[in-house]
């Protein structure tokens, strides 16, 4: 009996090691596809950072304002002269507004017992102080 049950187990170990894959191709194989995969996620990240940029210059290019001059009309060649103009920024009262606005909903909010309507209260006064405030600071700037 003794003599079964030793054979029994050295011929189920000789089974279950013969069905190991001795040679690892498996794990190779997924550690190739994880390179591959991480290079494919690569590969669309700079795609689509490429389409961004792409997509700024076009939207850059739209938005240059050209100029026709039309008093070159007395050359004899009849050539018109163009020029680029800049585009003015935010006044200092709309940046003001904006952000008083801001920080006077959030107080608001946060202080009073009735979320929205302090929320309201205080970005109307805040978007007041802030647009008086960069009145202000344009008026001291010219």
């Amino acid at each position: 009996m003794r003599n079964l049950l030793v054979s029994v187990t050295i011929l189920g170990m000789m089974f279950f090691t013969s069905c190991k894959n001795s040679d690892k191709s498996g794990v190779v194989d997924s550690e190739k596809q994880v390179v591959i995969d991480s290079m494919k996620v690569v590969a669309e990240k700079q795609r689509i950072i490429d389409s961004m940029k792409v997509d700024a210059a076009k939207i850059a290019k739209e938005k240059e304002v050209i100029v026709v001059n039309n008093a070159s009309r007395t050359q004899s060649s009849g050539a018109t002269t163009t020029a680029t103009t800049k585009r003015k920024g935010w006044s200092g009262a709309a940046k003001g507004a904006v952000i008083g606005a801001g920080v006077g909903a959030i107080t608001g909010a946060a202080i009073s017992k009735k979320k929205g309507e302090g929320a309201i209260i205080g970005g109307l006064a805040g978007a007041g102080v802030g647009a008086g405030t960069g009145a202000i600071i344009d008026s001291s700037k010219k």
